[in-house]
């Protein structure tokens, strides 16, 4: 799916399969937003969530979950920068949607034709 986004919209597109790989590269991407699952290996994604957010103070972030996340609802909605939630499944275009509604300010990236 990450390829798909990449393919179609006009900005980088890093793919991380483990939360920690992706925290410790974090710090040299200039990330828009931020896709977490919620549960992956080592952290869940309101951790992860929490510890991205310091080395990326603009991200909003996105979190998908094919889980029911209603008991954890308080805790999520502790997340200020966490700007939308997904039910899985879904294809590439309605997170491709979801990515360019809640990238932050003005340089938001666009479709390619």
């Amino acid at each position: 799916m990450a390829q798909m986004i990449a393919d179609n919209l006009d900005c980088p597109v890093h793919p991380f399969t483990r939360p920690d790989e992706a925290l410790s590269r974090l710090e040299k991407l200039s990330a828009g937003v931020i896709v977490t699952d919620y549960f992956m290996p080592q952290m869940d994604g309101v951790e992860f969530i929490r510890r991205a957010s310091k080395i990326a103070p603009k991200a909003a972030f996105i979190m998908i979950s094919g889980h029911n996340l209603e008991p954890i609802e308080h805790e999520l909605s502790r997340l200020r920068r966490l700007k939308m939630r997904l039910q899985k499944p879904f294809g590439w275009r309605p997170l491709t949607a979801a990515v360019l509604k809640v990238w932050p300010g003005k340089d938001a990236p666009s479709l390619r034709p």
